[in-house]
């Protein structure tokens, strides 16, 4: 079962200085991360966009989805990435925690170098990058990230495994492609002007969220919500039928009892997926 979701590039179009921007943007980490998002897909909002420069909401994302001992060898130093500092630790289970570092654990890995002998040079967070043979079934190149499965640190005793790296991917594409893909499931528009998010509705759609193989929610930005950026009339948006116009399943209301006038994206999050993640 795929777990989508998807933000818009103007989704720090509000923020102060570049400081908080990227606070807000480590919050949405946190918040794919908790609820083990497959896919965060960033959008593009172009009559939304602030003051910060154009794949700064992406690459803030993506570095925030880098195992931290990959991050210096990623990214190196960019002007994106000044206050990344402020960002909370996601502790992905495969990379922190108790047993990560066990026998048999699973760590991400870059491979730096590769050798003619079928041999690749792994940075996978340990003393020093680490010379591994290819398995005949797989094809890797330099700069791709792949899973190491770690059975020693002293000696070291490791082997590339075909296995998906930890975490989330972050990707770039516009909202029509995003929810017409294969693994879209049921697609879902978080509004204020969306159905109530009942507990009986939630129940119907867990069932639809299973029986469809997951689902893709998409959020939208301060003061531009998914019918600003969509430009649908908030009142004719559909909440029982297929919404054709929009691409959507349903639109729901995750917070219908909101006390506050605004509900932040990085808060809708937390609300949204902590409901549509529950199981029977």
């Amino acid at each position: 079962m795929t777990t989508s979701v998807l933000v818009p590039d103007s989704l720090t179009r509000e923020a102060e200085d570049r400081r908080e921007a990227t606070r807000k943007l480590g919050y949405v980490a946190r918040a794919a991360t908790v609820f083990r998002v497959d896919r965060l897909t960033v959008y593009p909002d172009p009559d939304g966009r602030g003051k910060w420069e154009d794949g700064f909401v992406e690459t803030v994302l993506r570095y925030a989805a880098t195992p931290p001992h990959l991050r210096k060898e990623m990214w190196g130093k960019r002007d994106e990435l000044e206050y990344v500092g402020v960002l909370p630790p996601l502790r992905v289970r495969s990379q922190t925690g108790s047993g990560s570092e066990g026998s048999g654990s699973l760590r991400q890995g870059i491979v730096t170098e590769v050798g003619a002998d079928g041999r690749v040079r792994v940075n996978c967070g340990m003393q020093h990058p680490i010379s591994l043979p290819v398995p005949a079934d797989m094809d890797v190149e330099a700069g791709e990230r792949v899973t190491v499965r770690v059975s020693s640190r002293r000696p070291v005793r490791a082997k590339l495994v075909d296995a998906p790296t930890s975490g989330f991917d972050v990707v770039s594409a516009d909202l029509d492609m995003a929810l017409s893909r294969d693994d879209a499931g049921l697609t879902i528009a978080s509004s204020r002007y969306g159905e109530p998010a009942t507990t009986r509705r939630l129940g119907e759609l867990a069932q639809r969220r299973d029986t469809e193989g997951g689902m893709t929610v998409a959020f939208g930005a301060p003061e531009r919500g998914l019918p600003s950026i969509l430009d649908v009339d908030p009142d004719a948006v559909g909440d029982q039928q297929h919404d054709e116009t929009t691409g959507f399943d349903l639109w729901l209301n995750t917070v219908p009892n909101q006390g506050s006038e605004v509900v932040r994206t990085e808060e809708a999050l937390f609300a949204s997926l902590a409901c549509l993640t529950l199981t029977e």
